[in-house]
C-alpha cells in the first residue's frame, strides 16, 4: 500500500535541485528510502546494499524505490550530501563562534569528530563506504568531495591559527589532522577492540594536532617533503 501511495503523490511532480533522482512531492517516501539505506549501509554493510535490499527494508515495490533512485550512486550522493549539511550545522552553531579563538574552534572540531566517529553510525557507515570505494568510481569520487569540504573547514581554522603557513601548506596540515582522526576508527570507533580507550585518545589528539598545527612552519614543512 505504501508504495502505491506513493507512486500516486509522486506522477508528473519534478525533481528538486538539492535531491538527485527525487521528487517534490515524495518528500515522506525519499526519507524513508534515505533511512532504509542507511540502515541496510549501518547495518549490513555494502555487500547488501542493492536497491532491491533497500526496497525490502522500507517495505515497497523495487519499481518505486528505483522511480526516485535509479542507481544505487544516487544514494550514496544524497546520504553524504544530507550527512555534510548535518555536519555543517554542527560545526556552526558550536565551532563558527566569534568568541573562540583559532585554537579553540580547532580543538572543538577534533573533539567534535572523534566524539562522531565513537557513534555506531559513522564507524560503519564510513568503514563501508570506504569499502565501496575501492570498487566504485563514482562512489569514490562523491567520498572524496565529501572529505575535501572537511579538509577546507579544518583549514581555515589551521590558517587562522598558523598565518604563516601557505596555502598548500594549510591543506598539507588539515590533510594530517583529519588523516589522524579518521586513522582511529578500526581501532578506537564503535565496538573496536580499543574503544575504551576513545576519551584518553581524543585527550591526546587535541594536544597533540592543536601543539602540531600552531607550531609547524613551511621549512619544517618544505624539509618533511
Amino acid at each position: 500500500m505504501l508504495d502505491k501511495v506513493a507512486a500516486a503523490k509522486d506522477e508528473g511532480a519534478p525533481a528538486p535541485a538539492g535531491r538527485p533522482g527525487t521528487y517534490a512531492r515524495g518528500t515522506e517516501t525519499v526519507d524513508a528510502i534515505l533511512k532504509a539505506a542507511l540502515t541496510v549501509l549501518i547495518n549490513e554493510g555494502a555487500a547488501a546494499f542493492t536497491i532491491r535490499r533497500i526496497a525490502a527494508e522500507c517495505g515497497m515495490k523495487v519499481g518505486n524505490v528505483s522511480y526516485h533512485f535509479p542507481r544505487k550512486e544516487m544514494l550514496i550522493q544524497t546520504l553524504l550530501d544530507e550527512l555534510l549539511v548535518s555536519y555543517d550545522k554542527t560545526l556552526e552553531s558550536r565551532v563558527r563562534q566569534p568568541h573562540l579563538s583559532p585554537e579553540e574552534k580547532l580543538r572543538l572540531i577534533i573533539v567534535i569528530c572523534l566524539e562522531d566517529i565513537a557513534g555506531k553510525r559513522t564507524t560503519r557507515l564510513f568503514t563501508e563506504l570506504w569499502a565501496l570505494a575501492n570498487h566504485n568510481a563514482f562512489v569514490a569520487d562523491r567520498v572524496r568531495a565529501f572529505y575535501q569540504s572537511v579538509h577546507d573547514f579544518i583549514g581555515e581554522v589551521v590558517a587562522e591559527l598558523n598565518p604563516a603557513l601557505s596555502p598548500d601548506d594549510v591543506h598539507t596540515v588539515a590533510l594530517y589532522i583529519s588523516a589522524s582522526m579518521e586513522g582511529t576508527t578500526p581501532f578506537t570507533g564503535f565496538d573496536k577492540p580499543w574503544a575504551a580507550k576513545m576519551p584518553s585518545i581524543t585527550l591526546v589528539a587535541t594536544h597533540a594536532l592543536v601543539q602540531l598545527a600552531k607550531s609547524i612552519t613551511p621549512e619544517q614543512i618544505a624539509a618533511l617533503k
